[in-house]
């Protein structure tokens, strides 16, 4: 999926850094679940993570927001800097989100914060690295990417680098974002794990709410410009996004790091589940289709 090169978009969307009062992260991507997966094998409690405990920096540097005026990403105003850079990706796709979820969901949902950092950040969900990935934190209702993540997903555990695959993720992150606000997120801390616990069922609506963002992405107009600011999707870019859901799946993360698979520490749903319920959303659109607190999974 392509951005419209004469698309506009706001390189204030986005900033660097963050901080505030502590809460639970939602939504660790690939680096944050697979050191709880390991933990969960051999004993080690890793849930500091995502929890809000210490964490080292990993030699990276954290980079602190700009609060003088200025924007942090001045590079990102048009969708052809979209297409061109992987920042300039996550900030567009943010604004497609906000355009989407917001005739979705009229006088509902309101527009999270999205910080991009490099090595570390301070959120309200305590430190975390770039090793956790992707993660909403519900404390500031902010999405936080360290944007190496894609190339790790990628070169690790063989998703697609295509331009779909990095949005979806994206996607995912802002469903939780909704789940947040339509008070959907209650329950998680208490049903962490197993194959047919609250948090896979709300990982895998996050994943619905993804496809029913990529259904609308090419005809929901970006209030800028009145014109959408994604092209139609093609085969490949639906192919690239159910890579990636694949590639995150509990039981394809659990193979590659201790060769094994077990069930009861499942966190986020298999690969067959993420993209099965990724292509409900995509396929009819409405977010009532996501609904997964009782179904079958």
């Amino acid at each position: 999926m392509t951005f419209d090169p004469n698309g506009q978009i706001d390189p204030g969307r986005a900033s660097r850094g963050g901080g505030g009062r502590r809460g639970v992260a939602v939504g660790g991507g690939l680096g944050g679940l697979l050191l709880l997966l390991v933990g969960a094998y051999f004993g080690l409690d890793l849930t500091g993570v995502v929890n809000g405990g210490p964490l080292s920096s990993g030699g990276g540097s954290q980079e602190q927001e700009v609060t003088d005026g200025r924007v942090a990403f001045p590079e990102c105003t048009s969708g052809r800097a979209a297409n061109e850079n992987v920042t300039c990706r996550v900030i567009a796709t943010a604004e497609s989100l906000d355009a989407v979820w917001s005739q979705l969901l009229p006088g509902e949902y309101q527009e999270p914060q999205l910080t991009l950092f490099t090595g570390a950040v301070s959120t309200a969900c305590g430190e975390a690295t770039s090793e956790v990935g992707p993660f909403y934190c519900p404390g500031d209702q902010t999405a936080y990417f360290d944007t190496g993540f894609f190339q790790e997903l990628t070169d690790r555990f063989g998703a697609s680098s295509g331009p779909l695959a990095q949005e979806y993720v994206v996607a995912h992150e802002f469903g939780h974002a909704v789940q947040d606000q339509e008070g959907l997120l209650a329950g998680v801390q208490g049903d962490p794990a197993g194959a047919d616990s609250t948090a896979v069922r709300s990982e895998l609506q996050a994943d619905c709410f993804a496809g029913v963002w990529a259904h609308h992405a090419s005809t929901t107009p970006d209030p800028q410009t009145g014109q959408p600011l994604l092209r139609p999707l093609t085969q490949q870019d639906v192919a690239d996004a159910l890579s990636a859901a694949a590639s995150v799946g509990d039981d394809r993360i659990q193979e590659a790091a201790t060769g094994r698979t077990d069930p009861e520490t499942y966190t986020h749903g298999t690969a067959e589940q993420r993209q099965r319920w990724f292509s409900t959303g995509y396929d009819s659109g409405d977010p009532a289709t996501c609904d997964t607190s009782g179904a079958q999974l």
